[in-house]
């Protein structure tokens, strides 16, 4: 009986031992560093979710239907975070703070034809282009105005913070800004601006669906390819989603959307989507 005592305070001890190792692993250290690490390489939001501000009114580039973002552009970042193992979950926002809300970590991602510029460089960082794109010029369907050089002293909306704000600024049209592409159609449509400098493919389908109200002016390439936005210094999921869209160029899916998405358009012959080192199956061959 006297060694009870001493046998009991040896398993103790153990327990003790145990319940302490125990804890060194759950609190981390670097074990529990490098298992975090490794079960979320990329930083996201959440691990394997890739949380992505978007549009909800800008077909066909992207926009909600039935419920559902959708659109060129998240249709081709939900095959690009599958070749990386990621899904997408998209979240509507205004376009005027998505480039702050993806640096500020809202947002893993930012998804919404953003054309590359220096100054848009200064808050976020782009992956590789995946789409070339041109200005449209949308107009009330009894204008007069046939191209861009007829804007001087005419009432010109833009979408607030977009590269067709940009232009119009440098062009000294003074705009009408407006946050979303809802508030510049309706303009035209109620005749209370002369023209829309637009995204020409959601200049196009919105003068589609005007039921005739509104018509396409003008067109004209621009100047820099599209890309998703990334925060400042996050390389390591620039560098994957860069990986992911050259293998969805590579498997005909890249051409297929642009197919499904932009029928008919030509796509200009100094454009290479992706890292520009792979070959683009054409719609008919990827199908």
């Amino acid at each position: 009986m006297r060694f009870l005592p001493t046998l009991t305070r040896v398993a103790a001890l153990g327990a003790a031992a145990v319940l302490a190792a125990t804890s060194l692993t759950a609190c981390g250290g670097d074990g529990g560093g490098s298992t975090s690490a490794a079960a979320n390489p990329y930083g996201l939001l959440q691990a394997g979710v890739l949380r992505t501000g978007t549009l909800t009114d800008a077909p066909p580039n992207v926009y909600l239907k039935d419920g559902k973002f959708t659109g060129f552009d998240n249709d081709l970042l939900t095959a690009v975070a599958a070749k990386i193992g990621l899904k997408v979950e998209f979240v509507g926002t205004d376009f005027s703070a998505l480039l702050a809300q993806v640096n500020n970590h809202k947002f893993d991602v930012g998804s919404s034809s953003i054309t590359i510029t220096e100054a848009r460089k200064k808050t976020v960082d782009f992956g590789n282009g995946y789409d070339f794109g041109y200005f449209g010029l949308d107009v009330p369907a009894g204008s007069s105005i046939t191209s861009f050089d007829q804007l001087a002293g005419k009432r010109v909306v833009v979408v607030q913070g977009t590269v067709q704000d940009d232009y119009a600024t440098k062009q000294n049209l003074n705009p009408v800004r407006v946050p979303d592409y809802n508030g510049a159609i309706n303009q035209l449509k109620a005749g209370t601006a002369d023209a829309w400098i637009a995204p020409a493919e959601i200049g196009d389908k919105s003068a589609a669906d005007s039921n005739g109200k509104v018509k396409v002016a003008a067109k004209q390439l621009s100047p820099a390819p599209t890309a998703y936005a990334v925060a400042k210094g996050n390389d390591k999921l620039r560098e994957a989603l860069n990986k992911g869209l050259d293998e969805v160029i590579a498997d005909g899916t890249w051409s297929k959307l642009q197919a499904q998405y932009y029928p008919g358009r030509p796509i200009p012959a100094d454009f290479k989507p992706g890292s520009g080192t792979v070959a683009v199956p054409s719609p008919s061959a990827a199908s």
